[in-house]
Order: C-alpha cells, then sequence, then structure tokens
C-alpha cells in the first residue's frame, strides 16, 4: 500500500491513502433500496471507528441523496483528518415530469425523482457542480474531483471538464482532480493527455477481469498517477466465500466459466485460511500504482467487515500458487524507484 502523499508529480493534491480501503457512499443514495432511516446515520461514524478517512460520493448517486447523507455522517469530525471526493459531469436540476410516488429506481435509486440529471461537462457545469455538491456536503472544500464517466463525451471532458479542474486545482479549491469511470481505455488516455492526479477504475482490476493491467496501471505508474480500484467484488461474484450459482458479474448472471474459476480460487485461499473477499480486496492493492480500494456497504456491520478484509496480508505463497495455475490477472509492472520503494517500505 502506498504511504499518505501530498500529490501526484503533477500537482499539490491529496492521496486518498490514508488506509488501504475507503468508503463509496452510493448506498446512501438508497443504492438498489431505500436505506432505513435507523440504518443509514450509522454507516460513515462506523466506518470512522473502523479506520475509514477516505470517503467518495457523487451527484448521481441518489439525486445528490448521498452527498447529504456523507456531509452529516462527517459533521463535527476533524476535517484535516479525512479526504472527500465527489465528481462532476451531471448537473441536477428540478424534474418537470415528476409526480407523487416518482423513484429514480430506472437509475438504480431507491429516492423520490424531484430532481433529474443532465450532462454537463463544460466549464461552466464543472464550477455549478462543485457549488451544489459543497452546498451538500456541507464542507468548504472537496479535496478530490472525478471527472464521471465521459464515455460518450470524451472531447468535451477534455475539452471543458479537466481546464476547469486544473484552474480550481491551481486556485487552491480542490487539491486534486482526475476521472472516474468503469472503463480502462479512456481513463488511460486521460493520464496520457492531461495533468490529472488520479483516477478511479471500477471493475477493470480484480481477480477475473484483469484489463487494466495492460493499459491503465502502466501508464499511471510511468506518469506518478495515483489509481483507486473499486468494484473489486465484480458485483457479487467474489463478495462471498465462495461463488453459488446465480452470482452476479457486472451486474449480469456470472457465466459458468467464471463461477467455476472463482471456485478454484477460492479453493486454494481455503486451503491458506484465507477468503476470496480478502483476495478480492488485496489483489488490486499489490499493484504500486493502487494506493486504495475503495468499498460500498448497506449497514455498519457490513462497511466494518469489509474494512477488515485487507488484513491480515495473505501470503506470497498463495499469490504464488495462484499465479501458477494462471488465475490472476497478470500485471505490467515498471520498476520501483528507490524513493518509491522508501514509501512502500
Amino acid at each position: 500500500m502506498a504511504a499518505p502523499q501530498s500529490g501526484s508529480a503533477h500537482g499539490p493534491g491529496t492521496s486518498p491513502s490514508r488506509g488501504p480501503i475507503g468508503y463509496g457512499g452510493a448506498a446512501l443514495g438508497n443504492l438498489h433500496a431505500v436505506r432505513p432511516d435507523d440504518v443509514w446515520p450509522a454507516i460513515v461514524p462506523a466506518a470512522w471507528e473502523a479506520g475509514i478517512r477516505y470517503f467518495d460520493v457523487a451527484p448521481h448517486y441518489g439525486l445528490g441523496v448521498a452527498e447529504t447523507r456523507l456531509g452529516e455522517g462527517l459533521r463535527g469530525l476533524p476535517r484535516d483528518e479525512y479526504v472527500v471526493s465527489s465528481k462532476v459531469g451531471r448537473l441536477l436540476e428540478p424534474n418537470p415530469g415528476y409526480r407523487p410516488g416518482d423513484t429514480d429506481l430506472a437509475n438504480l435509486f431507491d429516492v423520490p425523482s424531484v430532481l433529474r440529471r443532465r450532462f454537463d461537462f463544460s466549464r461552466d457545469g464543472v464550477l455549478r457542480s462543485v457549488e451544489d455538491s459543497l452546498t451538500r456536503l456541507g464542507l468548504d472544500r472537496i479535496d478530490i474531483l472525478f471527472v464521471h464517466d465521459p464515455d460518450e463525451r470524451e472531447r468535451e471532458a477534455l475539452d471543458g471538464a479537466f481546464p476547469a479542474l486544473e484552474e480550481l486545482r491551481s486556485q487552491g479549491v480542490i487539491r486534486s482532480y482526475g476521472a472516474g469511470m468503469n472503463q480502462s481505455a479512456m481513463l488511460t488516455r486521460f493520464v496520457q493527455e492531461t495533468d490529472l492526479d488520479i483516477v478511479m477504475c471500477a471493475g477493470r482490476y480484480t481477480l477475473l477481469d484483469g484489463t487494466a493491467a495492460s493499459d491503465l496501471l502502466p501508464a499511471a505508474q510511468e506518469r506518478g498517477v495515483e489509481v483507486v480500484v473499486a468494484a473489486v467484488f465484480n458485483s457479487g461474484i467474489l463478495a462471498t466465500d465462495r461463488p453459488t450459482a446465480g452470482a452476479t458479474f457486472d451486474y449480469g448472471a456470472a457465466p459458468a466459466a467464471l463461477i467455476e474459476r472463482a471456485g478454484r480460487i477460492a479453493d486454494v485461499a481455503a486451503s491458506f485460511g484465507v477468503t476470496l473477499p480478502q483476495l478480492a480486496v488485496q489483489f488490486p492493492l499489490r499493484h504500486p500504482a493502487v494506493s486504495t480500494v475503495v468499498l460500498g456497504a448497506d449497514t455498519p456491520d457490513q462497511i466494518v467487515r469489509n474494512a477488515a478484509l485487507a488484513t491480515p496480508a495473505a501470503p506470497d505463497e498463495l499469490w504464488a500458487e495462484l499465479e501458477a495455475e494462471s488465475l490472476t490477472p497478470r500485471a505490467i509492472l515498471h520498476p520501483l524507484s528507490p524513493s518509491e520503494r522508501a514509501c512502500r517500505a
């Protein structure tokens, strides 16, 4: 795991690596289902007590509800001891078509659809998004801002969002910026073509999907860009000690071959007294470009359980056996410099 840093080689950013695990706050926005009022207020305090100091959220999550709830959970905690990231690219506006009882479940969040999202990667859109997020969070600053899922809008992000974030960083309004996506190819181009500090890659560097190992991670390591990895359970198949029939992979039914492969990994893990979720969390952290794994949680108990998955470290012999059986993706690594070795000692 990377040690806490003051920023990347590109600017005076801030690193989320105040521990290997961060909390991804989509559940605070009622992802898939309503979080009861006697449950969600305890999630952030439980994460804090478990040692988590990095919290990620987005306007998209519950039409701003997640940002509001995260802000409530962080209120009163020492501001300099935690890192918050949010995202830009989706503005929230009043929904003229709203009718009482309408929800946002079509977009996966069980909240009233009184607002609607509008993609906007322009400079003005970024500035408005930041202002709105600060209001919902109740904070005076956001540490990291990610350009959120610009898949069909790459040019707009390059021409509008990234220059705006560069401006905000130079003014000290934010400390770091980057992009967060469910793919590695475009993130790789952003690493190569912009002066970003950090990227968040969801689902593309896991025990079962090593896509980012061949493009994003080598580029990030070469450019000194930090990588946060999300969706390490690939939506469910790696979240339990043993995958079962009906397991999901990337929010769809997992192919039989993937279930079999995950089962073989679980067998090897069990022989060393290690669980599949532990390996799912620890695998990406073995790469020198990866600082943090972000995990969601629906309940306080779940975030406490997740926070403990990074330790104890699985033995090298286990990883060697998985590699010998070609069960884990292979990464392309650049040699570490002496200073990097010292940071990771």
